[in-house]
């Protein structure tokens, strides 16, 4: 087969599905030697693809997301004749319509329909259009968990057949750090030595206003540990930092922005606690990160969080101010617990693999191929 993956919607920082976009392709290039792969990418991040196995990386300018949706619909449809694929993967959402190619299309989550106040209009209002045009398109869709399954079936009219769960995996890379390799991290950001953990971008429905309120509940109990919020600003942030000085814990929280992939390990490996208390997601990649590195995990009972989590973990409900607070406290004061928790994580963890997401992956893309 010709396969071409469209990694353009690729973001300058890597999270969630952009994490998913790399990985896995990386991953299909690494290890199926069988077909040829053509990379559409923007010149920027090209260099992640490019000289890895027989993948042949096309370049696409394009400066703003105006320009990507416009290539996507117009210019792409001609590549993919041009280049003769067989199939395409589109990893994020949309995918060209006006064309006769094979079409897989990966949807991470429903929060554009589910939770729509949590995003910007504009982008509200183009993947309310186009996730649907998408679902009934495509050849194939990937969900990447049973939850996200769960939610396209409830709000598309498709045939369940065509729709395969097949979960994110976890770098080789995410594991415990000696304790030197945390020390060199930490000093890096100026950051403290025992504190709690949450990382991802600072948006609404990540839920961090009532961790937040749940951490002051811990400092008033006399708790001696940070708290750590590592991401990058999001969008319609501003309640987080009104809660900040609300609370007036300004010297008691770390926000330390972005944290690069290279030194996320030696971070979750130092955290006391990993707190994470979304209101929803499609996967929760930070969850399977933390696990990965021995650090004791809190995370909602909802949406995807206990399908990754599963008994690895303490769950707790993402409205429950006073839960999430007892339950940090009790992993900060029990030795045994935290170690029990450490354990549990590394080993489900291990159940996560992007080698198994791209050999499932790669047998979407043969069944849609010989359908065709």
């Amino acid at each position: 087969m010709r396969i071409g993956i469209d990694v353009t919607a690729l973001p300058a920082q890597l999270f969630g599905a952009g994490n998913y976009i790399v990985n896995l392709t990386q991953t299909l290039i690494r290890i199926d030697s069988a077909n040829d792969y053509l990379v559409f990418s923007k010149p920027q991040q090209a260099e992640l693809f490019a000289g890895r196995g027989h993948a042949q990386v096309v370049r696409a300018s394009l400066p703003t997301r105006l320009h990507r949706i416009a290539w996507e619909q117009t210019f792409f449809p001609r590549l993919i004749r041009r280049y003769d694929l067989d199939v395409v993967h589109s990893p994020h959402y949309t995918m060209p319509v006006l064309t006769s190619c094979a079409q897989v299309v990966t949807f991470h989550d429903m929060t554009f329909f589910l939770h729509a106040e949590a995003h910007l209009f504009y982008k509200s209002i183009f993947f309310r259009a186009m996730i649907p045009v998408a679902a009934r398109h495509a050849d194939a869709l990937i969900a990447i968990s049973q939850n996200t399954r769960t939610d396209i079936l409830r709000l598309f009219p498709i045939d369940p057949a065509k729709l395969f769960t097949i979960p994110y995996g976890i770098a080789s890379f995410f594991h415990p750090m000696p304790k030197h390799a945390q020390d060199e991290v930490l000093g890096k950001y100026g950051l403290p030595p025992r504190f709690v953990l949450y990382v991802g971008n600072l948006e609404p429905r990540k839920n961090l206003p009532m961790l937040l309120h749940a951490f002051a509940t811990l400092v008033r109990r006399g708790a001696s540990q940070a708290l750590v919020l590592a991401g990058s600003r999001g969008w319609m942030d501003d309640e987080v930092f009104a809660t900040l000085r609300e609370l007036n814990l300004g010297h008691r929280v770390f926000l330390p922005g972005y944290i690069p992939q290279a030194d996320l390990p030696a971070l979750y490996s130092a955290a006391s606690v990993f707190v994470y208390a979304s209101r929803y997601e499609g996967f929760g990649l930070p969850v399977l990160e933390a696990m990965a590195c021995g650090a004791p995990v809190i995370t909602s009972n909802v949406a995807s969080m206990p399908e990754i989590a599963g008994e690895s973990g303490i769950l707790i409900d993402p409205n429950d101010e006073s839960g999430l607070a007892d339950a940090m406290g009790r992993v900060l004061t029990d030795d045994e617990l935290r170690a029990r928790l450490a354990r549990a994580g590394l080993e489900r963890a291990q159940s996560f693999s992007w080698e198994r997401a791209a050999q499932a992956t790669l047998a979407v893309y043969e069944r849609v191929a010989r359908a065709d």
